[in-house]
């Protein structure tokens, strides 16, 4: 009888631990910068899963239909600067903090948003998709990311790569220019509730932004560009 395996993904679109490969294939495949790995048990699963992901592999570059590699991988000259972090964050950036992000199928077009723990990798929220732009999903996102932090009695920095939605949360206002049109009134009035949100309440909470020429894309991007 086959052995079973259990797969630890620490980081893609939802890090966890799965039963299968078609299940780990769906949280890694497309999604750039994808960490995972797979283990004869679920003990050792949830052990690695709760581990630094450079114990027991490197960083994967790409997913395909192929099995992953499961035996044998060390990282040649891991980062042991950090221990905080299971994502391989530069020293600049905090681990105990969110990024967020936003994609966009078109602009205007389909789109949803994200916002992903640092510590852990682990995606704390997502919404869409809905039809808007990448801005306005930017935009969404801190505001979500302010709204959720307030709501469990936290604060940490918010990592955005959005200057346009880091400005527009900065000045409680979304700038768009998209159409107000029946097809866009559901997300017209999700802008108002979150800009009444940012005049409504206060907040102490960085808002920091993700300088991707130097860091490489935010861990919360969907790996779609």
């Amino acid at each position: 009888m086959a052995k079973s395996k259990f797969y630890v993904v620490w980081h893609g679109v939802t890090p966890g631990i799965y039963a299968s490969w078609t299940e780990c294939k769906a949280q890694v495949n497309g999604c750039e910068g994808a960490i995972y790995k797979g283990f004869p048990t679920r003990e050792e699963a949830e052990e690695a899963y709760n581990s630094s992901p450079y114990i027991y592999i490197t960083r994967a570059k790409k997913t395909t239909d192929a099995q992953p590699r499961t035996t044998g991988d060390t990282p040649s000259s891991p980062p042991t600067n950090r221990t905080d972090t299971v994502l391989p964050l530069p020293l600049e950036v905090q681990a105990e903090a969110v990024a967020v992000d936003a994609a966009c199928s078109g602009n205007p077009g389909p789109m949803e948003y994200r916002g992903v723990y640092l510590r852990t990798g682990q995606v704390i929220f997502h919404f869409g998709p809905m039809h808007g732009t990448n801005n306005i999903g930017e935009f969404l996102a801190i505001v979500h990311a302010l709204a959720l932090m307030k709501q469990k009695g936290v604060n940490m920095p918010i990592y955005s790569d959005s200057r346009n939605a880091i400005l527009w949360v900065k000045q409680k206002k979304c700038k768009t220019k998209l159409e107000r049109t029946p097809r866009t009134e559901e997300l017209y009035q999700l802008i108002e509730r979150a800009e009444r949100w940012l005049k409504e309440n206060r907040y102490t909470t960085p808002i920091l932004k993700w300088e991707t020429t130097r860091w490489g894309e935010v861990p919360a991007d969907f790996g779609r560009k």
